[in-house]
């Protein structure tokens, strides 16, 4: 529990976070967010490090010329796609003895599961749709690796989905996290943010959850 309170506490003020970043480090805070974003989308332990609301209050930092926004999109934007093509190797090469296992260390299979399915129902599109969607794209590039998706495919999604997704949020922030309201209610922004990016994967949760209570209904009635 402990854990889950730090993890949001930390969501919440990621923003002054960053500005401490920058403060300390300079220019190599660029080579932190490449870091992080590369590892929040290439390794599928890693499903819970910060993705939107990190992308939103660094395009607002840009913002007030704290970073340079041009630099900034082509470094995160790069950290995106090849992060996705690391995890889709990755899983090309061992998903399959993952999957196999009844318990795997440090990967919560139950969300491997999610995601694969996620995958099945909307095939390439997965790759882009994904990206909005927290922990889940963590594993949908894994999966698409472990499915054998055809690379020219998957990298033409990766690219799409990757621009898509660094764009929106660094654009959203650079934009709107500097106005008055926005400044004054960072934490509750952010918050909003991630719930908002959290929907997508709630939608198809509760559309599951009527399908089985369906065919349950009909198994009864049959």
């Amino acid at each position: 529990m402990d854990i889950l309170i730090n993890v949001i506490n930390g969501l919440m003020h990621i923003d002054k976070y960053l500005a401490l970043i920058i403060q300390q480090y300079g220019i190599l805070t660029y080579a932190i967010l490449f870091v992080i974003i590369f590892i929040e989308t290439g390794l599928v332990v890693t499903p819970f490090l910060p993705g939107d609301s990190m992308l939103f209050a660094a395009g607002a930092l840009a913002g007030i010329g704290s970073m340079n926004i041009v630099t900034l999109l082509i470094v995160v934007y790069l950290a995106a796609v090849l992060g996705d093509t690391a995890n889709y190797h990755i899983g090309k090469k061992v998903g399959n003895k993952i999957l196999a296992k009844e318990e795997v260390k440090f990967i919560n299979k139950e969300y491997l599961i999610k995601a694969q399915t996620f995958y099945e129902k909307h095939g390439s599109m997965t790759i882009v749709v994904g990206r909005f969607i927290p922990i889940i794209r963590t594993f949908v590039p894994f999966v698409a690796g472990v499915s054998k998706m055809n690379y020219s495919n998957f990298i033409l999604y990766n690219i799409i989905g990757g621009g898509v997704w660094v764009s929106l949020f660094l654009g959203g922030g650079y934009l709107f996290g500097n106005l008055n309201f926005v400044k004054n209610n960072f934490s509750y922004v952010l918050i909003v943010i991630i719930i908002i990016s959290l929907l997508p994967g709630i939608i198809v949760f509760i559309k599951e959850k009527r399908n089985k209570q369906n065919d349950n209904e009909n198994k009864i009635i049959i």
